[in-house]
This record gives C-alpha cells, structure tokens and sequence, in this order.
C-alpha cells in the first residue's frame, strides 16, 4: 500500500512528461494559405473578445482542416485556455452546457461557436492500474474505454488528446498562424488519416474513434495510416462495450455526412457493420438488397450536397426494409394474413436492431408508417388511392416506393402510375383509375372479397294486408 502511494505521488505519467516537451510546429499565412477573412464572423469575435481578455483562443479541429483542403467549413470550434466559467464572464451572449465536461456555446444570431478548454492528457487504463489513479476526475471501465474525464490542461495536452492529426490543428486568427502539434498539415496534403499516440490504446479509450476514422477517411477521401488501420478489425468487438444511445449518434453522423453510400461500404470492408447494423450484411448479400440499400445511400448523399432536407427516418426504415419484408414473408408462410405478418415483422426486426442499436422511438412511427404504407400503394381502385393520397407522409411514402421500383423490387409501372396520379386532376385521376387492369388493382390475398347480398324472401300479399 505504502508503495502504491510512492508511485502515485512520485511517479509521471509517460503522457504528461510527452505533453511538456511537445513544441509546436507554426505556419504563417503563406505556408499554410488559410486567409482571416475565411473565419466566421463569431469565431473571430469569439476569439478576439478571448485574447483581448488576455486568454489563449484558437479555431480549432475541423474547421482548421477542412480550410487547407480548400473547403467550407460546416461550423467552426474555438479552443482556449479560460475556464467555462471565465468564458461565460468574457462572451456575454453565452451558455454552458455539458456534464462529463463542460463546454460554453458562444451565440451570434443564429451561428453557434462552441468553446472549449484546453483538456489534459488521459492516463491509459495501465497507468491507472499501475498507480492507482482511478480518481473522480479520469475513470476508465475493464477494457480500458474512459468514463470520466474532466481536467483542464494545456495546448500541447490538449491537441495529444485529439483523436487524429488532422484534427489536432490550431489557427490563430490574429496571427494568422497555424500551430500544428502532430505533423497534421504534412498528413492533410498527403491524405491520410492517422491516430494520435497507439491506436490500439485510443480505440480502447474510445472505439467509436474507429467509427470516426471510417467517416473521415470517406467523407474526406483519405486514406487510413496502416497503423491506424491495423488494429481496427480485432478491436471491433468493443464497440459492443458503447453505450447504444451513442453508437446511433455515430452512425446518424456517418449516414447524413453526405458520403453515407461510402461509409457503409467502407464500415463492411473494415468488419465494424456487425454490432451497428447487423441485417445490412445479409441484405447486402441480396442483390435486390444490395441495389436498395445502394439507391438509397446514394439518393440521400445527392439531396445533402444540394442542400435538400433528410429524414433520418425515410434513411433508416430504407436500410431495415428488406429484413422486415423477408421477415413478413415467413411470418406469411405459416398461415398469417398480409397485413398482422407485416406488423409482426416490424416489431421483430426493431426489437432485433435495438438490442445493437439504440434507435429512438421518435423515428419508430416514422419507420413503421412507411413501410405500411406499402402494400396500401398496390391497391389502386375506388376510393383507395384517393384516401392515399390524404396521408401526411404520403409523399415520402411514395418516394420509398419509387426507390423501390428503381431497384427493380417492384415493375416500374407502378412508380410511375403514382407519380402522374399525385400530380394529375380530378379527370385525369378517373381516367387513370380506369387504365388499371383488374389484375392489377390489388395483389391476390389483398382484396376483399364482398359477400354476396342475401335476397328478402317475399312476403306474402294476406301477411302485408294485416300488417
């Protein structure tokens, strides 16, 4: 015990020793040809009102990236080293937010900077052992993933903590200088993505960081460091160790990135899909599937670019659906009716899914609207397609089935029948209803059959006297 508290006090963690001799690389503006003007008005306020206050104040991460990529940036972070609260005093139109670690969210109309303090560098899940350091402040679980981690420290501190080089970049805007602590400006001209420190170590502080390293290198085109990329396929399995909640704000990110059709394909060639979405590798076994799923990624990556609205929703109930059709299918071959085999389905393949991934009941009436939307579409006769067309979501769900005709699960015919009948009139409708063959107004099992009215027996003329 005596020893345990020698080393505690005596001994430095092999981390925090690197952090202090690291030095910054600093690039002036024309080594780097990141222009001032290209910040966000906040960000430069938030930066200045900062240093003016006699703090340090950087843009931060991916913003510094994606301006030496020649890119706009999605947001842009500021990081410093005053204290949330010295920030919130400094930064009036603010407020702090967070619990594991606070963070202030500096506002400027209706742009929003994040802001945060400089953090120190986490002990390995060895060193914790070792000299028993598992305080209130950094704890990590068995396999070495941080529950806890709440201290300050400095830049150098911070920027080792950082999840890849790339990310780990700090510019200046009243310098115009960019400081560069793990050679990321070397990596971001070659392309490559490349963890900061032991990537086996990094990924067992954070698997979602192997989630993060498939999304950046899709999103941004690079390729994975070798050794960043070692590790990932037997490390696979601690994703299981994440809080569910957190792996579905992962994958949301990587589907709404705007490059979801190469992550995916990007996640099965790296073995992570298992514990995501463990029915999109039997669907994509499918051909029928696979040319699905692939339309669908691939439709919602062209509206992010064009600046099109998405609905998580539509995305998500696109990449279950053909596991809830196969699903339907058996449920219809041990003698269910369409309709309870379909209901039977969806609730088998969400609670499957939600044992993996924490999909938010929100989205589940979303999901399930969609897809019994479906057979409804098949039926084009009386008043059926008029009703329809009524329903709030009627729009999406016409689009999942037109997704569903490109892909060839369905005849083209039928898209296209309901593409002119949403935007025909009410003579046009009539004469498109009167176009449907009988054999195709609705599949077999799906119409109902009418009963055959039972004639009154006549009565006699004596009883209708009396009466």
């Amino acid at each position: 015990m005596i020893r345990k508290f020698i080393q505690k006090v005596f001994k430095k963690k092999p981390a925090s020793v690197a952090a202090a001799q690291l030095k910054p690389r600093i690039y002036t503006r024309q080594q780097h040809g990141i222009a001032r003007e290209k910040i966000s008005d906040c960000a430069m306020r938030t930066t200045r009102l900062l240093q003016e206050s006699g703090f340090q104040a950087f843009v931060v991460g991916g913003a510094v990236r994606d301006l030496l990529l020649g890119r706009e940036p999605k947001d842009f972070d500021v990081a410093t080293n005053a204290t949330p609260a010295e920030t919130r005093k400094i930064i009036r139109r603010s407020r702090v937010i967070g619990r594991r670690f606070q963070i202030v969210h500096a506002l400027c109309g209706d742009e929003v900077v994040e802001v945060s303090t400089f953090r120190a560098v986490q002990s390995s899940a060895a060193d914790d052992s070792a000299s028993g350091t598992a305080d209130a402040a950094h704890r990590t679980d068995e396999h070495g993933r941080v529950l806890r981690d709440n201290v300050f420290g400095s830049q150098a501190e911070d920027a080792l903590r950082r999840d890849f080089t790339v990310n780990a970049l700090y510019y200046d805007p009243s310098a115009e200088e960019v400081w560069d602590y793990g050679q990321g400006v070397d990596d971001v001209r070659r392309r490559v993505l490349r963890v900061i420190g032991d990537p086996a170590t990094r990924y067992r502080e954070d698997p979602v960081r192997m989630l993060r390293a498939v999304r950046f290198a899709a999103k941004l085109g690079f390729s994975l460091d070798p050794a960043t990329r070692a590790p990932i396929g037997a490390m696979s399995d601690l994703l299981a160790n994440v809080p569910s909640s957190r792996l579905f704000d992962e994958i949301l990110k990587l589907l709404l990135s705007g490059h979801a059709h190469a992550c995916v394909h990007r996640l099965r060639e790296e073995g992570l899909h298992h514990g995501l979405l463990p029915m999109l590798d039997v669907i994509l076994e499918q051909p029928l599937g696979q040319r699905f799923v692939d339309l669908a990624l691939q439709r919602t990556d062209e509206r992010i670019r064009d600046g099109k609205p998405v609905s998580p929703s539509f995305l998500l109930a696109a990449l279950l659906w053909h596991e809830v059709l196969a699903s339907s299918q058996r449920h219809t071959a041990k003698g269910m009716k369409p309709v309870p085999a379909l209901h039977a389905a969806m609730h088998d393949v969400l609670e499957a899914q939600r044992k993996q991934l924490a999909i938010p009941h929100r989205y589940d009436a979303q999901m399930k609207e969609l897809w019994l939307m479906q057979p409804r579409f098949m039926q084009r006769f009386g008043a059926r397609p008029l009703r329809l067309l009524e329903t709030p979501r009627f729009r999406a769900g016409m689009d999942f089935l037109v997704l569903r005709c490109e892909a060839g699960e369905l005849d083209a015919e039928l898209g296209n029948w309901w593409l002119q009948f949403s935007a025909a009139d009410a003579e046009q409708r009539r004469a498109l209803l009167e176009s449907v063959s009988e054999d195709a107004r609705a599949p077999e099992g799906q119409r109902k059959r009418r009963r055959p009215r039972r004639r009154r027996s006549a009565r006699p003329a004596a009883v209708a006297a009396e009466n």
